[in-house]
């Protein structure tokens, strides 16, 4: 860990919680995510020993403590979570630019998706959509929800059900709706999102779906953000 040598308190927190990824995992885990494997998914890029790593500095901080098989936030860390949230409206309006290619992380984005979907609004059956995202290389290209009420589970392999509903989009105009650049409704008009199934399914879908937490922040434009 690396130390400013401040008595500043600021100084002091980042200590902690300023290295690379640690507010990510920080943030992986006040969305529910307590297990390696699930943290792991919403940071696709960091490796596993780097995340243990983290993890492990963050338990002998006090940040986190160990449950069996799962990692939990202690009440310290729960304190971060109006900070995480205030760090990323700040991101949407200030700091959001349009995506790079690189930063489309079609995982990420799946896994995003797959933990806020609005249950109430599922059907009774079971349900397998399939998501293949066109503009992606092929062994990523390919996702799927089991949906049994009320537990949605992502699969990043074919699980090998039969499919009800089939997506058909790419990753920047799916990262564009979810994060309220632009309206399911319009996308889906423009046949940049493409559904096949069921008419039940092909009208419910878009119900089921929340955006972003922080999709309702406006984004401030270019030209304010310089002036």
């Amino acid at each position: 860990m690396i130390s400013y040598g401040q008595f500043c308190p600021v100084a002091q927190a980042l200590e902690i919680i300023g290295e690379r990824w640690t507010l990510l995992i920080v943030r992986e885990l006040l969305c529910g995510n307590y297990r390696f494997n699930q943290i792991l998914h919403g940071v696709p890029l960091m490796s596993r020993s780097l995340l243990a790593q983290r993890l492990r500095m963050l338990e002998d901080q006090g940040m986190v403590e160990r449950r069996d098989a799962e990692y939990h936030l202690t009440p310290a860390a729960r304190e971060l979570e109006p900070i995480v949230m205030g760090l990323g409206e700040w991101g949407k309006r200030w700091a959001r630019r349009k995506a790079k290619p690189a930063e489309l992380d079609p995982v990420l984005l799946m896994w995003d998706l797959h933990r806020h979907i609005e249950t109430t609004r599922l059907p009774e059956r079971k349900v397998v959509v399939s998501f293949w995202l066109r503009d992606v290389e092929a062994k990523r290209s390919r996702y799927w929800l089991c949906i049994q009420k009320p537990e949605v589970e992502l699969c990043l392999t074919n699980p090998g059900f039969d499919v009800d509903l089939r997506v058909e989009t790419t990753v920047r105009a799916l990262v564009e709706v979810w994060m309220g650049d632009r309206s399911l409704s319009d996308t889906m008009r423009a046949n940049a999102i493409d559904l096949e199934g069921p008419s039940d399914l092909v009208k419910g879908f878009p119900k089921w779906l929340k955006l972003s937490p922080f999709a309702p922040m406006p984004r401030v434009e270019e030209s304010a953000r310089i002036g």
